[in-house]
């Protein structure tokens, strides 16, 4: 999609340790439509996977399942398009299910194990209770909420908002 030989360039890094945002842009190309400017993440990892919102699965004409990352047997493919050429894949396209990164201590400090489900409060003007939260612990990780953009539009919510998490 890049070109020859072409690598991912770090354009910033992001919470997770190890992970990082990308210079790099794709377009999403399904049957009734298209996504443009589609940020790329690294590092590369074994299995693509494209994660989107429902409402930008209208847009592509597509079902998207709610998955957890990883979950992609069964999901549709997607185009992606990129200045070199493209790329059709045949499956891992989800909505991510909504998740917060813990380190292991600060799980057990909580109560929490891997794949509880928690509920995320939500202050300000638009706030409330959100529900059925994974938690995923892992010593590779810092705490933080993964929710899609739908979700923070409805609680108004923006990066490096607080939320408190407790057991559901």
């Amino acid at each position: 999609m890049f070109g020859p030989g072409a690598e991912l360039t770090r354009l910033k890094a992001v919470k997770q340790p190890g992970q990082f945002a990308a210079g790099e842009t794709v377009i999403l190309r399904g049957p009734r439509g298209e996504l443009d400017r589609v940020r790329v993440l690294g590092p590369l990892r074994a299995r693509t996977q494209v994660e989107i919102s429902q409402a930008d699965g209208i847009k592509l004409g597509l079902a998207v399942p709610l998955r957890m990352s990883g979950d992609l047997d069964g999901t549709p493919g997607v185009e992606l398009v990129g200045p070199g050429g493209s790329v059709r894949l045949e499956g891992g396209l989800i909505v991510a299910w909504r998740h917060v990164h813990m380190l292991p201590e600060t799980a057990a400090r909580a109560g929490f194990s891997d794949g509880d489900l928690a509920e995320a409060l939500i202050g300000g003007e638009r706030g409330g209770v959100m529900g059925n939260v994974v938690v995923r612990v892992a010593a590779a990780s810092a705490l933080e909420l993964h929710i899609d953009v739908e979700e923070a539009n409805a609680f108004s919510l923006r990066n490096g908002d607080m939320a408190r998490i407790r057991k559901q």
